[in-house]
């Protein structure tokens, strides 16, 4: 199914499917042009969720690879009239940044999201698991960085 028949589908979940399915298969020559799009489409709440799950996807298989970079800069030009996604790509960044332990700022980290502090709650980076201990924004958070510094020191 092209783009063109897509979008002359009436039912949005319809249209979310086969998004994700072309999303799931574009090229990386194509994908810009793919995710601009997919955001054109008039139901703007389904859009941006479909293209909020193909960078996660991405994101996950790309983060902890040279190849994020370049992506990363490139995917937040193409959203960047959209705040939530952006914002989406720059929590990857952050949660790359400490996993890999590159330099990274712990006001970004608090101020993330509890997606972000739980996941790296659970990480091997004690410097971040010491300080979301301390200061991690819910008891969740605070609890499983406690048990993983329990869990890292035995």
């Amino acid at each position: 199914m092209n783009l063109h028949d897509i979008l002359q589908n009436p039912d949005e979940h319809v249209r979310f499917a086969a998004y994700l399915d072309e999303l799931q298969q574009v090229a990386d020559a194509d994908e810009v042009d793919l995710v601009s799009r997919v955001l054109a489409d008039p139901d703007q709440t389904m859009a941006q969720s479909a293209v909020l799950r193909h960078l996660d996807h991405r994101a996950a298989g790309l983060c902890l690879g040279p190849a994020y970079e370049g992506w990363a800069q490139t995917m937040t030009q193409a959203t960047i009239d959209r705040p939530f996604l952006t914002q989406r790509l720059g929590t990857w960044s952050i949660f790359r940044a400490v996993t890999l332990k590159l330099p990274w700022q712990p006001d970004d980290l608090l101020a993330s999201s509890n997606w972000l502090q739980l996941k790296t709650a659970t990480g091997t980076n004690t410097e971040a698991v010491k300080l979301l201990a301390e200061a991690g924004r819910t008891n969740r958070i605070r609890n499983t960085a406690r048990i993983g510094l329990t869990h890292h020191s035995e």
